[in-house]
């Protein structure tokens, strides 16, 4: 598919187009944790390679967008509110969202959207919240498309959430489906393209089934720097031609690896995928590094306990502090005991999330007004 496909036909959007005055439509969409890392982009949010990622379960967005027709349609309005409480200073990441979508929701003008949305975690801590939000809403707006035009299919619109998700954040491309999503081009990936995540087409073993993914919060609080600044910051990095390539050969192994079921295989490619990832921003120019000195004590942890019991634990982290400890679900309870007794002295307020992969996004409600 090319980005055209995504775009009505405006001879005729007008005249098969639903009149709507009112409604409302809820969804909630889980974030996702990337197995093989994307960290650099291209313009308009095409991603330098690919990636793949679990789908969580547990930690997702909730997102109610209320809308009311408008009689002046030259210019965007909206208001948006985290946890009940009104955001103007998320406002401008929306209207420029909202920009990047236009010309595939032609109308988005023509209504008032109230954006109520609220998370299961903490904004900001390196959860990938703006993958859960902007899915969540790129839902909401193919909900409201799917009311005013029938004519639109589950793949479709799965499609189309998912490329509308991409332009609002990268990874948001990756949350509307699961277990297994692909985000970019992969030459023996079937169906795998830039514009949209699709789901893994091939077999998983079943060491994979219900992996298991506690989340270590290591540090709640804001990034210094943003995810959107590290990105740009590949474009002169030095090594930046040699992690592409690396991320295209690392996602072939673990293509192998997901059908084998080789957990130890996988441990080593998903942590090293890790570490490269966080390596690339203490080697960007300016540097700088987002792990906490209980980052690495985590981590180091988390060496000595595997090589000490033999179990298939092992982590990852996304652009944060936070550490992702991964394991399958039927060393569950020896892995848990060993977090509680062990990793919590390392986690502010001994805050930790015990989630799973998961199937992707689900619509809650949806009531229209004609």
């Amino acid at each position: 598919m090319t980005e055209h496909q995504f775009i009505p036909n405006p001879d005729n959007y007008r005249d098969i187009a639903k009149t709507l005055e009112s409604g409302k439509v809820t969804w909630e969409s889980p974030s996702n944790i990337a197995l093989v890392k994307y960290w650099g982009k291209k313009k308009g949010q095409i991603p330098e390679n690919p990636s793949i990622s679990f789908t969580l379960t547990d930690c997702k967005t909730i997102t109610t967008l209320y809308f009311s027709k408008k009689e002046n349609d030259k210019e965007f309005s909206f208001e948006v509110f985290l946890d009940g409480e009104k955001k103007d200073d998320f406002k401008p990441k929306i209207e420029t969202f909202f920009k990047r979508i236009e010309l595939y929701l032609p109308f988005l003008k023509d209504y008032h959207f109230k954006i109520e949305t609220t998370n299961t975690f903490p904004h900001s801590s390196g959860i990938a919240s703006s993958a859960s939000g902007m899915s969540a809403l790129a839902l909401c707006l193919m909900s409201l498309e799917k009311q005013l035009i029938d004519n639109i299919d589950e793949n479709y619109f799965n499609k189309k959430a998912s490329f509308l998700a991409r332009l609002g954040s990268g990874s948001a491309c990756r949350s509307i489906e699961g277990d297994l999503v692909v985000w970019g081009k992969h030459e023996n990936i079937a169906g795998s393209n830039d514009l949209f995540g699709i789901k893994y087409p091939y077999k998983i073993h079943k060491n994979f089934k219900n992996y298991q993914d506690t989340i270590l919060l290591v540090d709640k609080g804001e990034k210094q720097v943003s995810s959107t600044v590290g990105h740009n910051l590949m474009y002169n990095h030095p090594f930046a031609q040699e992690r592409f390539k690396q991320a295209h050969n690392n996602l072939n192994a673990l293509m192998g690896i997901l059908e084998s079921g080789n957990l130890n295989a996988f441990i080593e490619l998903v942590e090293s995928e890790a570490l490269t990832l966080h390596a690339m921003m203490m080697t960007s120019m300016p540097y700088f590094i987002l792990m906490k000195p209980n980052t690495l004590e985590i981590i180091n942890k988390i060496w000595a306990f595997r090589k000490a019991t033999g179990l298939h634990i092992g982590f990852t982290l996304d652009a944060g502090a936070n550490v992702h400890v991964l394991y399958p679900e039927n060393e569950s309870a020896p892995i848990l005991e060993f977090i509680n007794n062990e990793l919590v002295a390392y986690i502010e307020n001994a805050h930790y999330i015990v989630d799973k992969i998961g199937f992707g996004a689900k619509q809650v409600v949806i009531s229209i007004n004609n």
